[in-house]
């Protein structure tokens, strides 16, 4: 069963949503105080208990030994405007023969927001996507957009298939203009911040602090 302030935020997920169909201009106000404990509970239930861990070295096991005393202390902190996400750790794994694909591990506690943040952004913005779009979206797979895409070829006048890919995204794109995208839908400051702060966080490669593109030309400027 759940416990009420999870209900309550669920509920209101849900009326996030159909007002966020029924009005693609409106913007949202007021989201942060949906982090709540109870919340953040069914955010760090939802995780993969067996991924790898951050730089805290925290498990998931770990972490859920003292659940209760360690969200009451996230929530605080969140509250409070104290929550600093910790720099993820760096790993590479193989990409093709020779190539290795970057990817960041985030802190057992950083994921927990992660995952709080992302399901309140998607209440919004899976009402916006187009639905010829399959990245990173629930209930969406690759499989997915091949089978749509074979259909296309097979169904349809189709004389030309462009494949394109961007280097580095993820390490390049302009969180200036990110964050434009999100205040289309959302003028909560302190999401935007929390946001923001997830956004400057960096990573550490090697034992090294690598911050983003954006904070390294701040120095430089």
């Amino acid at each position: 069963m759940l416990h009420t302030d999870v209900g309550e935020t669920w509920e209101k997920l849900s009326l996030i949503t159909g007002h966020a169909q029924r009005d693609p201009e409106f913007q949202f106000t007021s989201l942060a105080h949906l982090l709540n404990k109870e919340y953040l509970r069914d955010c760090y239930k939802s995780l993969n208990r067996n991924k790898a861990v951050g730089i805290d070295e925290v498990s998931w096991e770990e972490y859920g030994r003292n659940l209760d005393e360690n969200l009451e202390q996230l929530v605080s902190r969140l509250k409070r405007k104290k929550y600093k996400p910790i720099p993820a750790r760096r790993v590479y794994i193989p990409k093709g023969k020779t190539e290795k694909r970057p990817l960041g591990i985030s802190a057992l506690e950083n994921k927990i927001v992660e995952r709080g943040i992302t399901w309140i952004l998607e209440s919004i913005y899976e009402q916006d996507f187009l639905k010829s779009s399959y990245g990173f979206r629930p209930g969406r797979n690759c499989h997915q957009a091949l089978k749509t895409l074979n259909d296309l070829i097979m169904f349809q006048p189709v004389n030309h298939i462009v494949e394109a890919d961007i280097e580095g995204f993820f390490d390049n794109v302009s969180h200036e203009r990110l964050m434009e995208f999100i205040r289309i839908r959302i003028n909560d400051t302190t999401l935007l911040n929390l946001i923001n702060k997830f956004l400057k966080a960096g990573y550490v490669d090697d034992g090294e602090l690598i911050r983003t593109e954006k904070e390294r030309r701040k120095e430089a400027s």
